[in-house]
């Protein structure tokens, strides 16, 4: 008989394990257009997870280890709110203390604090559950504490560092899972907005680990991964794959401000395109490339136009142009800027790094090594057509021939706008 009542608890325990299981897949992945009908579903799963978990019998809560399990379950079902819960806090830290091995619930403990606004502890208990064995979710949850951490601190960039290093942990553990490659993702994003919104190869390292982490199934339910994916592509300029990874963040989630960087975006191509149109026409376009022509050129340098340009990286080349117009908009980073060139065809020029008052409009440019990317696509039934060079370093442009000083190179952080 006692065999039978422990297999029959140990199935009832495991009942409870997966019913938790399925309560956080709903917080996860369930994401109405009222954020109350959330709430209200996981009031009602959390209270049948907790019905089903009383049903196991006191006799089999004797040994220290099942009431360990016992506490541990019941503080993570009570945990799967966004708001503190100290009785949620209070059965996990009985379950520690009965079964300091058991890891699943120091995690918990941690995000426990966590959600209370004691980072410190919380790092703790991540950090003690990586001392009971290597653990790809603990990884991934110490990862994004470090980041939070970060936020405010005097060495930002050393800690999202860290952040990138167990993010990368995680990823040796199981390199197929998605969830550890889309925090790679976001630690690589943070990086680039804590430098000052300048460090192009932080990005590319972000768009690869959300390629990685859109393999895996379970990844595509996730509407921040879209988002988050959408932010990589705007700041690399490609503005196709931003607004229609933006638009399926909107439609997974409508509680995410993706719609209004959706219209952020169409606004700020519909002003580039306006802005572009009518230089073209501006018979004053003769004057300002003729003025180009004196401007003298390092002979390590050939003088090209926009036109000659190769998409990419130009090495060995310099443009020549003279800033039309400074164009505002709804971001921080970049600075965009009209400019035309010797050929007097306008291009657009966006600016990362870069004070804004480094360059003002009737300034002679030259941008040496340009990154050239000519975009061409539609939207909406809308088409944009422009030519672009993008430029990352202060080392990259000459005003009125001369190099920007160091004060102008700015790493101001734009964090605050973005926290994946």
């Amino acid at each position: 008989m006692s065999g039978e009542s422990q297999c029959d608890d140990g199935d009832l325990l495991e009942k409870v394990t997966k019913a938790t299981d399925d309560l956080y897949n709903t917080r996860d992945t369930f994401f109405p257009a009222n954020p109350d009908d959330k709430i209200s579903i996981l009031q009602q799963e959390s209270d049948l997870c907790l019905k089903l978990l009383d049903s196991v019998p006191s006799e089999h809560r004797k040994s220290t280890l099942q009431r360990a399990t016992y506490e541990y379950l019941r503080g993570k079902i009570l945990d799967v709110f966004q708001d503190y819960r100290k009785e949620a806090e209070d059965h996990l830290s009985k379950a520690v203390k009965l079964n300091p091995s058991l890891a699943d619930a120091w995690l918990s403990l941690g995000n426990c604090f966590w959600k209370k606004g004691d980072l410190p502890s919380a790092k703790n208990c991540f950090t003690f559950a990586l001392s009971r064995g290597p653990n790809k979710t603990v990884l991934c949850q110490l990862s994004m504490l470090e980041r939070k951490m970060a936020q405010g601190s005097e060495n930002q960039a050393e800690i999202v560092e860290e952040s990138i290093q167990h993010a990368k942990e995680a990823i040796t553990l199981d390199v197929k899972d998605g969830n550890s490659w889309y925090n790679l993702g976001n630690a690589c994003l943070i990086s680039f907005f804590v430098t000052g919104a300048w460090d192009h190869s932080k990005l590319l390292q972000s768009s690869k680990a959300y390629q990685n982490a859109e393999k895996d199934e379970k990844m595509k339910s996730n509407p921040d991964l879209y988002f988050n994916c959408a932010t990589v592509n705007k700041f690399l300029e490609n503005y196709e794959r931003a607004l229609s990874g933006f638009e399926a963040a909107a439609s997974k989630d409508p509680g995410l401000d993706a719609s209004e960087e959706v219209q952020k975006m169409v606004n700020l191509l519909d002003k580039l395109d306006s802005l572009l149109k009518g230089q073209t026409k501006a018979k004053r376009l003769v004057s300002h490339a003729s003025s180009l022509a004196a401007v003298s050129l390092n002979p390590s340098y050939k003088k090209a136009t926009i036109d000659r340009l190769v998409e990419g990286l130009n090495r060995t080349v310099a443009i020549i142009g003279k800033v039309l117009l400074f164009v505002k908009h709804d971001d921080v980073a970049p600075l965009y800027y009209v400019v035309c060139d010797l050929n007097q065809t306008c291009f657009v020029l966006s600016l990362y790094g870069i004070s804004e008052t480094a360059i003002k409009e009737g300034d002679h440019i030259t941008l040496i090594e340009p990154c050239f990317r000519k975009v061409d696509f539609s939207w909406k039934g809308k088409s944009y057509r422009f030519k672009s060079i993008r430029v990352d370093f202060l080392e990259q442009v000459l005003v009125k021939g001369k190099a920007l000083p160091a004060h102008s190179a700015i790493r101001a952080s734009i964090y605050a706008q973005h926290k994946p």
